[in-house]
């Protein structure tokens, strides 16, 4: 990575599916720095190899609610729970120690996973505004699984949309690129292999509807 990170790849809402993380990680290639706006666990069926993926690249993350959820012991759904019965020690104590928020890039990049001011609150793109923004040029946000920038005269606000499970109507993938110096941002999408991340997810105790709302985007 460059000492002076200026196209910042944004990463949210993994949600325990390796698989599209890894095709998404093989795809954008051309950034300098990688942050992830949280929920690195839930509905997916590898969550330690997410954790591991991400830990290992010392990628800049935040707590979501799925990540709090299972290491509070207070699942949201089936995911949470095969993410509670297998997760290491070490992966637990890596979700529990992220923070509600990250300011990176000498204050200029905020990441958080819901809503600046509100935990748990779905920042929707209807709700993108320029009075989200504080002192940073950018803030990124995660949480609805739905993919969307905008850009304003005092910044940027985006959610890259879901690595794991989309729900804007799109199966692929989902991430972001930013460019600080340009000040602007490109939303991408790439195909992965939904039908391997299925098969996986009959082999645990996660509910099959957590496989079924994958080739639907929703």
């Amino acid at each position: 990575m460059s000492d002076h990170p200026t196209r910042i790849g944004l990463l949210s809402d993994i949600h325990g599916n390796a698989i599209a993380l890894e095709a998404v990680l093989e795809e954008m290639d051309d950034v300098d720095a990688l942050v992830c706006a949280g929920d690195v666990v839930g509905y997916g069926p590898s969550p330690g190899q997410c954790i591991e993926i991400v830990r290992g690249q010392s990628i800049p993350t935040v707590e979501g609610n799925h990540d709090r959820a299972v290491v509070t012991d207070q699942p949201y759904e089936t995911g949470d729970q095969y993410a509670s019965r297998t997760l290491s020690e070490g992966q637990r104590s890596w979700l529990a120690a992220l923070p509600r928020e990250r300011l990176l890039f000498d204050g200029r990049l905020k990441v958080v996973h819901d809503h600046p001011e509100e935990r748990n609150r779905y920042t929707r793109p209807a709700a993108f505004e320029p009075t989200l923004l504080d002192d940073e040029d950018v803030l990124v946000l995660g949480h609805t699984h739905v993919q969307y920038a905008e850009v304003f005269a005092d910044g940027i606000v985006v959610n890259p949309g879901s690595v794991g499970q989309p729900r804007d109507r799109d199966p692929d993938a989902a991430y972001a690129v930013v460019d600080l110096d340009a000040m602007a941002v490109d939303l991408h999408r790439v195909s992965y292999d939904i039908e391997a991340v299925r098969r996986r997810i009959e082999n645990t105790s996660i509910d099959s509807y957590n496989a079924e709302r994958l080739a639907r985007g929703r």
